[in-house]
């Protein structure tokens, strides 16, 4: 792993540092081909807008400066921007946020679906503060006690319900599901993280003229699932061949995986 900080290359962190003491900042993953980010607009976009939210005062200039020095990297690219070293206290300090980017070499290949089986987790999400809403914060105890209770029972990915019975997503996906003939994705409006991949594959769905809704997706209607897939930036396509005891359909899946050309990305 190589870490930079403001587009220079560090080791460690300060001991004060505000991402430590109280998750105060926002993130994004990445996958980076040849220094290249894909989708890096929407990337971008996602931490100008929880910027603005979170009121930091982020350089994003740091991030082309940074990729700079890595000009062949391929592999995982995770940006950190934090409030960064502050004194004690919940106070917003005034100094600039810092960005930080942990890059991850590995080998890449052009997405491809994959198949998993899923279920419906028992630890449920609960209500988002509205001024916080969707954005991918650093806080994430709720995803790490999710992921805690899908490893005990052997997932690689499940749904994930709020207080009130609706489904909101996966541990670190979203969610489209086939309810008879229709598709569906959860319209996120108390909860949840608005991903990069939901946005690409959304945005590609309307231009391919394929039905999709973004509503309230109650737990009850999955009597009525035909096909279901998680997907974020790293990973397009989680196609569920066995939900629970039921058997479904990834041949849906492959079809709009295939129509939506999602193994193309830029």
């Amino acid at each position: 792993m190589q870490c930079f900080k403001n587009a220079k290359a560090v080791s460690g962190i300060e001991l004060n540092d505000r991402a430590f003491h109280y998750g105060d900042g926002c993130f994004t993953t990445a996958r980076i081909l040849e220094g290249q980010i894909e989708m890096q607009a929407r990337h971008i976009a996602r931490l100008e807008q929880a910027c603005q939210a979170l009121k930091l005062q982020a350089d994003l200039v740091a991030i082309p400066m940074t990729l700079a020095h890595l000009p062949k990297a391929t592999g995982t690219l995770k940006i950190v921007i934090s409030r960064g070293v502050g004194p004690r206290g919940y106070s917003l300090p005034s100094q600039e946020a810092d960005v930080w980017l942990f890059f991850y070499p590995h080998a890449l290949t052009p997405f491809s679906p994959q198949v998993i089986q899923s279920d419906v987790l028992e630890l449920r999400l609960g209500h988002t503060m509205p001024a916080l809403l969707g954005i991918k914060t650093l806080n994430r105890l709720e995803q790490v006690m999710l992921k805690a209770e899908a490893d005990a029972r052997g997932l690689a990915e499940a749904l994930v319900l709020d207080s009130n019975g609706y489904i909101v997503e996966g541990i670190s996906s979203n969610c489209f599901l086939k309810l008879k003939d229709t598709w569906v994705t959860p319209e996120l409006g108390y909860n949840g993280v608005h991903g990069i991949m939901r946005a690409e594959i959304l945005t590609r769905m309307q231009q391919q003229g394929i039905a999709c809704q973004q509503r309230a997706v109650h737990v009850d209607e999955l009597a009525q699932l035909h096909s279901l897939f998680f997907c974020n930036a790293l990973s397009a396509m989680k196609m569920v061949d066995q939900f629970a005891a039921q058997a479904l359909d990834i041949a849906a899946c492959e079809a709009l995986f295939s129509q939506l050309q999602l193994h193309q990305m830029t």
